[in-house]
Order: C-alpha cells, then sequence, then structure tokens
C-alpha cells in the first residue's frame, strides 16, 4: 500500500507504534476522500507489474526528447500542446520519490539532447556531460508531478497542479537561462514563434508566459486521461487557459504604426577554403553594391563579417565608407578581431560598428553574452583540454560592459537601433532594455555556419519572432550564411527570408511602432507568479506537516 506516492512500510510497526506513523483507518480515509491512490485500483500509480529499470529510463529519455520536434526545423508547433503529456503519465507512476525524480533527470536529458543535438559537432562528449548536469534540473519537478498527479487526484488537487507544474517547469527555464549554463536556448514558449495568438501572450507576459500556458495545456490533458475524479476540474481549467489566450489577443494593446523603415541584409553565403575571410569580404561588398538605388535606410551585415587582420588595415575602412556613399546609407558591420575598448583593454571583441561615408562613425556595440566554449572556455585551467576534443574557443573573447542604441544620421530619420550579436537575442530581457533605452528597430548580427545543416539556423532566426511581438518593435536577424529574416512589431514575418542555400541582399520595409507592450512595461511578472505559486505549494505543505505531528506520548 502506499500514500500519496510515498511507501507505506510493511510489517508490525506499519501502522505505527505509540502514535507514530499513519493509521490504517487514516490510510482507508486518505484513500476514499480521493487525496491518494486507491489500492489496487484502475488509477493506482501502483497497479500493474513493474518495467524493467532500463525500459522505464529508455521511455524517459524519449519522452523527454520529444517536445523537441515542436521547434523549427521540424515545426511541429501544435506538438507542443500534448508533447509532455506522455513524460507527465510516465511520472505519476512512480512507485517512489526516487523514482520519480529519476524519470524527471532522464528525461530532462533527452530533453537537452533533443534540444541542443546540433552542438555536437563542437562539444562532442561534452554534450553527454552538459545533458546531465542540466537534466538534474528536472529532478525536482519529477517529485512535483508525482506529488500533484499521482494516484486519483482530488479537484483541489488537480486544480492545485495545472497552476504549479508549469510554475516548477518555468524555474528550471529561468535557471537554464544563464548564460554560464549555455544561455534561453529551447524555451519551450519559444516553439510558438509562428502562432498569432500566441505572440499576443508573449506581447504580455514575454517567452515565460506563454510557457505556463504550454504548460497548463499538457498537464489539463494528463489530468484527462489519468484521473477520474479531475477530469471535470481539468476540463474547466482547459477552458480557461482557451479563454485567457481569447482575451489577450482582443485586449491587449497593440504596438501603433508610425511609418515605415528599408533595411537591407547581405548574406554572402558559404565561402570556405584559403583566404575565405577575405574572399567573404569581397562577396559582401558586391552585393552591397547591388542596393544602389535601392533607397534602403541602413545595410546590416552578419556577426564575423570582418575578420582578424582585416579590420586593422585602413583600406577596409575605406571601402566600407565608399559602400555607404554609394548605397546611400550607413553599414552595421560586425568586426570579430583583436581590437581595444574605450577603458584601454585589448583582447578579441566581437563588435556590431556603424560605418558611414566618412568611415566608422564611432558607434560601436561589443558583445556582452559570449557563448561557452564557443568564445570562452569556463574555468579554462580545468577545462582547456576541450580545445583539442571540439571546436572550443583557443583564446576567449572579451566582453562589453553596456548595451548601445545607434542613432544613423538624418537622411534615415534620426532611426535609432538596438544591436544584438549572436545568441543574444535569444535573452528577453536584452531586448527589453533596448527598447526601453529607445531602440525602434532592434537588430540581431549572427553566424550559423557551423551548423549550417542541422536545425539550428532556423530556431535561431524564430527567435526574432519572438523578441519583436514581446517588446512592439521591428526586427532584422542578419547572417552570413542563413537564415536571415525580418519581422514586424507583432512578430509577423515581412519578406521573404533567406534560407541556407542563397548568397543574396534582401530589402525588407519594415512598419515601424510606438507604444509600450504590457511585457514592455511590467517585465518578467510570470516568473514572479510562478516563484509565488511555489511558495504558497510549500507553505500548504509545511501547514500540513506541522498538523500531521504527533502530539508527545507519555515517558
Amino acid at each position: 500500500m502506499r500514500i500519496r506516492g510515498w511507501r507505506l512500510p510493511v510489517g508490525r510497526n506499519a501502522a505505527g507504534v505509540s502514535g507514530n506513523g499513519p493509521s490504517r483507518e487514516s490510510a482507508t480515509e486518505e484513500n476514499a476522500s480521493g487525496e491518494g491512490p486507491a489500492a489496487g485500483g484502475p488509477d493506482s500509480a501502483g497497479a500493474g507489474p513493474l518495467p524493467p529499470p532500463w525500459a522505464r529510463g529508455a521511455v524517459a529519455l524519449l519522452a523527454g526528447a520529444l517536445p523537441a520536434l515542436a521547434f523549427p526545423a521540424p515545426g511541429l508547433w501544435w506538438l507542443a500542446y500534448v508533447a509532455l503529456v506522455p513524460w507527465l503519465l510516465l511520472i505519476r507512476t512512480a512507485h517512489s520519490p526516487r523514482r520519480a525524480a529519476l524519470d524527471g533527470w532522464i528525461g530532462g536529458i533527452g530533453f537537452v539532447i533533443a534540444v541542443h543535438h546540433w552542438l555536437v559537432p563542437s562539444l562532442h562528449v561534452f554534450i553527454l556531460l552538459l545533458a546531465a548536469l542540466l537534466g538534474l534540473l528536472w529532478a525536482p519537478w519529477g517529485l512535483l508531478v508525482s506529488r500533484l498527479l499521482g494516484g486519483s487526484p482530488s479537484a483541489p488537487r488537480a486544480a492545485a497542479a495545472v497552476v504549479v507544474v508549469p510554475s516548477g517547469w518555468l524555474m528550471i527555464e529561468l535557471v537554464r537561462s544563464w548564460e554560464g549554463l549555455g544561455g534561453p536556448w529551447g524555451l519551450l514558449g519559444a516553439s510558438q514563434w509562428e502562432v498569432a495568438p500566441a505572440l499576443r501572450v508573449a506581447s504580455v507576459g514575454g517567452v515565460w508566459l506563454v510557457s505556463l500556458l504550454l504548460l497548463a495545456v499538457n498537464t489539463g490533458a494528463a489530468l484527462l486521461i489519468a484521473g477520474r475524479v479531475a477530469r471535470t476540474t481539468a476540463g474547466i481549467l482547459l477552458v480557461v487557459c482557451a479563454l485567457s489566450v481569447a482575451a489577450m489577443s482582443a485586449w491587449a494593446p497593440r504596438p501603433e504604426d508610425t511609418g515605415r523603415v528599408r533595411i537591407a541584409v547581405v548574406q554572402p553565403g558559404v565561402v570556405e577554403g584559403p583566404e575565405s575571410v577575405a574572399r567573404r569580404f569581397d562577396r559582401g561588398e558586391e552585393l552591397t553594391r547591388s542596393l544602389e538605388g535601392r533607397g534602403v535606410d541602413l545595410v546590416v551585415w552578419g556577426e564575423s563579417s570582418i575578420g582578424a587582420g582585416a579590420w586593422q588595415n585602413p583600406e577596409t575602412a575605406r571601402r566600407l565608407a565608399e559602400l555607404s556613399r554609394r548605397v546611400g546609407a550607413d553599414l552595421l558591420v560586425n568586426v570579430d578581431a583583436r581590437q581595444s575598448d574605450g577603458s584601454g583593454r585589448s583582447g578579441i571583441y566581437k563588435s556590431a560598428v556603424l560605418v558611414g561615408p566618412d568611415g566608422p562613425t564611432g558607434d560601436r556595440y561589443d558583445k556582452m553574452r559570449l557563448v561557452p566554449f564557443g568564445e570562452y572556455v569556463p574555468a579554462r585551467s580545468l577545462l582547456g583540454w576541450a580545445t583539442f576534443v571540439g571546436r572550443a574557443a583557443d583564446e576567449d573573447r572579451l566582453r562589453g560592459d553596456r548595451q548601445v542604441v545607434m542613432t544613423l544620421p538624418d537622411g534615415a530619420r534620426g532611426l535609432r537601433v538596438g544591436p544584438l550579436v549572436c545568441f543574444e537575442s535569444a535573452f528577453p530581457d536584452m531586448s527589453r532594455r533596448l527598447v526601453r533605452d529607445g531602440a525602434q528597430v532592434l537588430v540581431a548580427q549572427s553566424a550559423t555556419s557551423t551548423f549550417q545543416d542541422s536545425w539550428a539556423p532556423a530556431q535561431h532566426a524564430s527567435l526574432g519572432a519572438l523578441r519583436a511581438a514581446e517588446n512592439g518593435r521591428p526586427m532584422v536577424h542578419s547572417t552570413l550564411t542563413g537564415i536571415s529574416a525580418a519581422y514586424g512589431p507583432r512578430g509577423e514575418l515581412v519578406g521573404r527570408p533567406l534560407g541556407t542555400d542563397a548568397s543574396a541582399a534582401e530589402v525588407f520595409d519594415l512598419p515601424l511602432a510606438r507604444g509600450s507592450t504590457l511585457y514592455g512595461r511590467f517585465g518578467d511578472w510570470p516568473v514572479y507568479g510562478a516563484l509565488a505559486a511555489l511558495a504558497a505549494l510549500c507553505a500548504v505543505e509545511g501547514l500540513r506537516a506541522l498538523r500531521r505531528r504527533p502530539a508527545p506520548g507519555p515517558p
């Protein structure tokens, strides 16, 4: 017999001695109230023969990997609404807290490997270590799922599950969003980048609120399948979720269009072999010349479009200035080279640099959040050997210390641009800060050529839709080798994206907007709401524990 997912000791002390431990009567009352599993019943978490541990582990691994199919490139966005149900149903059948935590951990490993599998060429064996470490974040979540979904959940427990289980998942997304753990890649809400109602939800509470709603739907669906007593409650809560999305779509503030801006992206395509840096620059120059007479306000090149050595050459600045004069617009290029910053520090920076008709304007943004192993090696004294195993950075890049909003000249109507470099577009707070500082257009410069034939380019480009919708500002995602794309202030795709097989320049006619979204005003409020829900659960469990504490017996 088990009570609420925990094992009841068997033997002469099972009912407790001298008043200690739950009695048979209390266990019977608990099962009758629906708060615990009915032993031997169809909803019992312990009913049926136990599968071999390796088989259960394999199922957990596959169940955790399933949500990855909702992201680009498969793009099965609708799968995100039910993808977690098999994992939830598996965890609720765990015969002990230890097994529930293990199911959560193994499923977390499957999720991390599936969502980040394209990193294998760079990380090699480190992908397994990374997955094992990050997967531990799902172990407490497994305990939470088992506690709230195990057995035959009552209506109050089902209602709590639809709130608390998503809150626990959101804490996992928050922790692994730390740059040192790889950043916020693969947040479940990001899978909805092309779903208009979900983008409206993002304008209210960011990608965090989208993730919460997806987890609430998955939890409600699991209750519909597994809990007879809780089906009515789960059905009502699913209707509430649908009505909430409809209300946000209808009444959330919308950005107000204020004009248009023409921004061109230059995508040289894959250039390999000897002198590839110089030949890529030549190709970018050729494509930029083709923009002459097209009335563009800004030309954006991809990340690392100017490599080491070239930037120190005065000829490079002269050629860029000549291109600016010819096209009639400033160029936003990206320099990956040894430089000095304003404080005199010297090292390799990745910098967005604005170049006008007279050369560099002085506007420069140094990348602040670096890719672990790709741009620096954490604890290099201990993990420096990673440079011999994968494609880890031979030398650590240096970080910038502040975000920058660049103002274009009057010819472009004084347009204010907020630059981001590479996976900084995955961080919601960076885009929000730029918009609060006055950016009218967000621009991300990226290079995913290392992962050209993987899901990474499509996943990276899709993040622009979320950042645009969250802040009510258009966003341009410009890459060296694709996918380059642009999005309007509601997150809608604008124009024709440039795929990974393209070597071209494309002009995007973007709508400008003014006004603040609710996410822009209030920030990450869903995160604080999730923390409050978890704190309330801890308080309730603490009070129950105090009530169950037996009175001291006679000596």
